[in-house]
């Protein structure tokens, strides 16, 4: 066996590492849109959805059924975006251990 007390420093390095991720995600904040800009939602590292912005243009009797399906467009971006940092942070974290721990449950690449 290589060096197993080098191998626990590294295991404990990118523990530490996939934590930092962790917290950075919980801050993030990504934007989504539809409608040619005309709906702008901002989800939460977590998911959450945290705002919601219309353009004025759209808040006219009858255009309801639009807002909702503008919205719901831009929250599918959004999110589209938000699991892509997710990836990209917890690849970055996880660095070359990245391969090993795909495969174990809760850790998502």
């Amino acid at each position: 066996m290589k060096d197993l007390g080098g191998l626990m420093k590294q295991a404990q390095a990118m523990q530490q590492k996939l934590a930092d991720a962790q917290a950075r995600l919980a801050e993030l904040t990504v934007d989504g849109t539809a409608g040619g800009g005309m709906v702008t939602v901002t989800l939460r590292g977590n998911g959450e959805l945290a705002r919601v912005v219309l353009d004025e243009t759209l808040v006219e009797p009858g255009e309801g059924e639009v807002i909702a399906d503008l919205i719901v467009a831009a929250h599918a971006d959004a999110k589209r975006k938000l699991d892509a940092a997710q990836a990209q942070m917890m690849q970055e974290a996880a660095g070359p251990m990245a391969g090993l721990m795909g495969g174990m449950p809760g850790m998502k690449f």
